[in-house]
């Protein structure tokens, strides 16, 4: 058996699979995000671990005998993340995520060094985790002098698990410290932020070995004999390992609490400039590169807050035929945005509203926009390089079919269904565990699932489709000009 942990920012997901990767049981553990001022998100990395622990306990408690037979753990986790340790590796102050815009000042100021994008290949976002050092530094003094290592999220869930300091490349490439062409941390980075390679973890590639389970939790578990923790990635990378996209050409459209369009690259191929994220994949001699939009399934949450109705509803209103869009225009910016602008301070948008837009037109608009800046991310990637000819659709929002219409005819591209399954982060976290435990050829066991269906674009509505983007396009700079 093999056990996937997915540190989310809503939760941990604890996935086990069998040596034929049949997912046998999940459990979660639930988790809250403190925004204590505009711009801010933070999570006690406590909370992390405790959520893993109620994660684990389902488990144990519907499938003992199976998680007694775990020989290998994959971590996944989510991105960016400046978890401060002290030298006793105690927390010096809450984490601050990867949603959070308060060192967008400090991200600019880095982001004009030109090494920064020479070494890394990215521009300097202000969700990095430099720039919240860089923050740190300026603004919390006390506690910048006490640091003594830096971790990701899931490295810190490491650090719990095996007692050592370690991440991964895939991870560590959205730190804006890492030489992503050599693998490798930058001293010359590092030094920009006060910082020094002893404040890192070693680095791994995600199909290694990267510790062994301590004993007291494996006892705890009621696993016997040693466990080996792998590398494991961060969260899209992972679950590009659990959607088999490890390869050129493959990519997926990801409908999370952000989103994501994610192609697989077989070479460095960076183009800052396009507001893509190049970063190392987590199999061995392999990049990929990102459009990422922050607020996907967070917009339809929003609508669901403010309307009172749960998103499954709202998106059920609207049946599965597409409509052609509307006079009402969303603008999905609710915490700024990534690809294409990299504006951390604008902010989302409701446009072309009359007294007859009701809460099926405000529906259709938030599910339109969150297309449209997929559509962006599409047009970002083939700056960069990339030619996408179909994608693969994963994440919560990814069950509403009307959304994944929306999505295929704004892209232009056919989107994939994958056959019923778990194939997300967790999945994946859990194949580079069997990886490493095992030895086990990466590219074997990365496999893409079957096809369940396919959503092809509606021809007859691209015309209306794209006269709807270019008026969204349109609106950014003239709401940017008034923000």
């Amino acid at each position: 058996m093999y056990l996937g942990l997915d540190l989310g920012t809503s939760g941990v997901k604890a996935l086990l699979i069998d040596g034929d990767q049949r997912v046998v049981a999940t459990g979660h553990g639930d988790l809250d995000v403190s925004r204590p001022h505009s711009g801010w998100s933070e999570q006690d990395p406590a909370d992390w671990i405790r959520a893993t622990e109620d994660a684990v306990a389902a488990l144990k408690a519907s499938h003992p005998g199976e998680l007694a037979a775990v020989r290998g753990i994959g971590l996944s986790g989510q991105m960016h993340g400046a978890t401060l340790l002290d030298g006793h590796d105690a927390v010096l102050r809450p984490c601050i995520l990867w949603n959070d815009t308060r060192s967008h000042a400090e991200a600019a100021k880095l982001d004009a060094d030109p090494r920064f994008r020479r070494i890394t290949g990215n521009i300097v976002f202000p969700g990095f985790t430099a720039p919240k050092l860089a923050w740190v530094r300026n603004n919390e003094p006390d506690i910048f002098a006490k640091v003594a290592k830096v971790l990701l999220p899931k490295d810190y869930l490491r650090l719990w698990l095996a007692g050592e300091h370690i991440s991964e490349m895939s991870d560590s490439a959205g730190t804006a410290w890492l030489d992503v062409a050599a693998r490798r941390w930058s001293d010359e980075l590092l030094a920009a932020t006060g910082l020094g390679e002893r404040h890192m973890p070693r680095l791994v590639e995600g199909t290694e070995k990267a510790g062994t389970l301590r004993r007291e939790l494996a006892a705890k578990w009621g696993i016997g004999g040693d466990v080996v923790i792998a590398g494991g990635a961060g969260d899209n990378a992972a679950s590009a390992c659990g959607m088999g996209t490890v390869s050129p050409g493959h990519a997926f459209v990801s409908l999370g609490t952000s989103g994501v369009l994610f192609a697989a690259n077989g070479s460095y191929l960076p183009n800052p400039e396009s507001a893509v994220h190049t970063f190392c994949h987590a199999i061995p001699d392999a990049w990929h590169q990102m459009g990422v939009i922050l607020s996907a399934t967070d917009s339809l949450n929003w609508l669901a807050g403010v309307t009172g109705r749960s998103a499954g509803d709202l998106t059920k209103a609207l049946g599965e035929t597409l409509r052609a869009p509307g006079g009402v225009t969303f603008l999905p910016y609710l915490s700024g945005e990534r690809t294409p602008y990299n504006d951390s301070a604008i902010r989302g948008a409701l446009t072309g509203l009359e007294h007859e837009s009701g809460v099926e037109a405000l529906t259709q608009a938030v599910l339109e926009g969150v297309a449209f800046a997929f559509r962006d991310c599409l047009e970002a990637l083939r700056a960069a390089g990339t030619k996408l000819d179909r994608v693969t659709a994963i994440g919560g929002g990814s069950r509403s079919l009307y959304w994944l219409k929306a999505i295929a005819t704004a892209l232009g591209i056919p989107v994939d269904i994958p056959a019923d399954g778990d194939f997300g982060a967790a999945f994946g976290a859990a194949r580079l565990g069997l990886i490493a435990a095992e030895g086990a050829d990466p590219l074997a066991i990365c496999t893409a699932p079957k096809t369940a269906a396919t959503v092809e674009p509606e021809r007859d509505l691209a015309e209306a489709y794209e006269t709807a983007y270019r008026r969204y396009r349109g609106l950014y700079p003239a709401i940017r000009g008034v923000a």
